[in-house]
C-alpha cells in the first residue's frame, strides 16, 4: 500500500488529504455503507422500505407510465402490509421497457441527482433496452465499486490488468491501453497503482504474451475468457497475480477450482447489469454473494411470483432503490439465481445468494417438453479439449431436437476427432438430441465483450 494512500485534491495537501467534493460524496457513502452491511436483515428491510416509498412518490407524481398504478402501494401502512401489496405489482418486463420509451424517463427530477445520461445494454437477451440514470446514482455505483475493492483486501498500489472490451481498434496487441488509475471510482478517492488494458478479441496466445510481459496484480475478465486463458497457459503462471476478478457473465461450476490448479489464485465474481447497477458481490469469506441491499431491491420469485424459500432457484426482480430518473420497480431481469440458505458466518446482513444460473432462454429445452440448466462444469469443458484441438467453442439449441456445436479448431477435425466430440455432446445432453458441427469463422460476442457457451434459438 501506498504510505498515504488517499488521493489529495490539493498538492499542498498530502496528510490528511484534500479529497475532491466528488470523493468526499463517494466516501460519505462508504462510511454509511461500512455500517449498514452489519444490520441485521430486519433493519435493512426497513431501510430498504423507507427509500422505496420515496421512490414511490416520485414516481407517482412524475413518470407518465407509473401514474395512477401506485396509489395502493403509496397509501399502505408502514411493515408486512406494504410488501404484501408490493408483491401484487406485477413485474416490468423488458418488452414493457421498450414500448414505453420516454414515458418512463421523470421529466423533473429532485434537486441534488445531477444530471442525466443515458446507456444501451448489450441485448445479450436479444431485447437490448435503453436506460437513463441520474449523476448521483452513478455517485452511488462509484462508492459501491470501492466497497468491493475494500472487502477483498486488494493492494490499491498495485497494477490492474483489464480484458474485457471489444471496441474495434481500441486496446489492440502488443501494447494495449494504458491509465494512470484504476478508474474514477476508486481513483476520486485513493492512489492506486496503474491500470492496462487489452481488447478481448485479441487470440489467446497473444493475451497470455501480454499478461506475461505486463505481470499484473489483479485481472480483470470475463469468465468464458478465463477459462480459455487457463487451459492455454500450459506451464505460464502470471508472476504477480493475486486474483482474478470475473464480470459480466455466469461463473461456470468448476472454474474457481481449476484458476487455483493452475495458477494459484482466487476468483472473486460480481453480478452486475448496466440498467440496474451493482446486485450482488462475492463474500469476502465464502464463495456465495451478498446481495447489495442498500443499492437495490432483490427479490427471487417462482412462476407464480411468490418468494421462493431458501436454497430455491428463482426469477430474479430487481428494483433500483435510487435511480429517480428511470424507476424500473420489479424488473424482471430475466436472470435465474439460487438463494442462501441461513445467514452467513460472516457476520454481515446482507442477503445471500448461493449462484447465478443466468438467463431463461438459454434453458435446454427437451424433447419431452421439460426444461434444465445446461451449466457446462470445468470437467464437461476439459474433456471436450481432450478429445480434439479445440480453440473456442459454443453450443446451440436449433431445434427442440437438435444442437449444434460451433468450433474453432487449430486445424479441421479428422473424422475420429469428429465422432469423439459428438459422442462427448451424446454423453452431456442426451441421446435424445440430433447433433450437427459447424466451424464458423468468429463466434460473436455482445457489443459488451460478453459471450455465452451455450445459446437456445428456440
Amino acid at each position: 500500500m501506498n504510505e498515504f494512500p488517499f488521493a489529495s485534491a490539493l498538492p499542498d495537501m498530502a496528510m490528511p488529504a484534500a479529497i475532491s467534493p466528488r470523493g468526499m460524496a463517494s466516501l460519505s457513502f462508504l462510511f454509511q455503507l461500512e455500517r449498514s452491511q452489519w444490520w441485521p436483515p430486519e433493519r435493512l428491510r426497513h431501510g430498504q422500505q423507507a427509500q422505496l416509498r420515496r421512490l414511490l412518490a416520485h414516481a407517482d407524481a412524475h413518470v407518465p407510465f407509473w401514474r395512477g398504478r401506485l396509489r395502493p402501494l403509496i397509501d399502505a401502512p408502514q411493515g408486512e402490509a406494504f410488501w404484501a401489496r408490493w408483491r401484487e405489482l406485477p413485474p416490468l418486463t423488458r418488452r414493457q421497457i421498450q414500448d414505453a420509451g420516454d414515458a418512463l424517463i421523470s421529466p423533473a427530477m429532485p434537486e441534488g441527482h445531477g444530471d442525466l445520461s443515458e446507456i444501451f445494454t448489450s441485448g445479450s437477451t436479444g431485447q437490448p433496452i435503453r436506460a437513463v440514470r441520474s449523476e448521483l446514482w452513478e455517485l452511488l455505483w462509484s462508492a459501491f465499486t470501492v466497497r468491493e475493492h475494500l472487502w477483498h483486501a486488494r493492494d490499491l498500489s498495485a497494477k490492474l490488468a483489464v480484458i474485457r472490451y471489444s471496441d474495434k481498434g481500441k486496446a489492440l496487441w502488443p501494447d494495449g491501453k494504458r491509465y494512470d488509475s484504476w478508474g474514477f471510482s476508486t481513483g476520486d478517492i485513493f492512489k492506486t497503482g496503474p491500470c492496462v488494458s487489452l481488447n478481448i478479441t485479441t487470440p489467446i496466445e497473444r493475451q497470455l504474451d501480454w499478461l506475461e510481459r505486463e505481470a499484473p496484480d489483479y485481472l480483470l475478465t470475463h469468465p468464458t475468457l478465463l477459462d480459455r486463458l487457463l487451459r492455454a497457459s500450459g506451464d505460464f503462471r502470471p508472476a504477480r497475480l493475486k486474483q482474478v476478478l470475473t464480470i459480466s457473465e455466469i461463473l461456470a461450476p468448476g472454474l474457481r477450482a481449476l484458476c487455483r490448479e493452475r495458477w494459484g489464485v482466487p476468483v472473486i465474481d460480481t453480478y452486475s447489469t448496466r440498467e440496474c447497477g451493482y446486485l450482488a458481490f462475492q463474500c469476502p469469506e465464502h464463495a456465495h454473494y451478498h446481495l447489495q441491499a442498500e443499492s437495490a431491491l432483490i427479490e427471487i420469485v417462482d412462476e407464480s411470483g411468490a418468494a421462493v424459500p431458501s436454497g430455491a432457484i428463482g426469477r430474479v426482480l430487481v428494483t433500483p432503490l435510487h435511480n429517480l430518473a428511470m424507476p424500473l420497480l420489479r424488473y424482471d431481469l430475466g436472470d435465474y439465481a439460487q438463494t442462501g440458505d441461513g445467514a452467513c458466518s460472516c457476520g454481515r446482513g446482507l442477503p445471500v445468494i448461493t449462484s447465478i444460473l443466468g438467463r431463461r432462454q438459454n434453458l435446454l429445452r427437451l424433447p419431452d417438453g421439460g426444461e434444465r440448466w445446461p451449466l457446462l462444469s470445468s470437467g464437461d469443458i476439459g474433456a471436450l479439449m481432450a478429445v480434439a484441438p479445440i480453440r473456442h467453442y459454443q453450443v446451440a439449441q436449433t431445434a427442440l431436437d437438435r444442437i449444434e456445436l460451433r468450433l474453432q479448431t487449430a486445424r479441421p477435425l479428422t473424422e475420429v476427432e469428429s465422432a469423439k466430440v459428438l459422442d462427448w455432446a451424446r454423453v452431456k445432453f442426451g441421446a435424445g438430441f440430433h447433433f450437427d458441427l459447424a466451424f464458423p469463422a468468429e463466434l460473436e460476442r455482445s457489443a459488451a465483450g460478453k459471450f455465452e457457451d451455450f445459446v437456445s434459438l428456440l
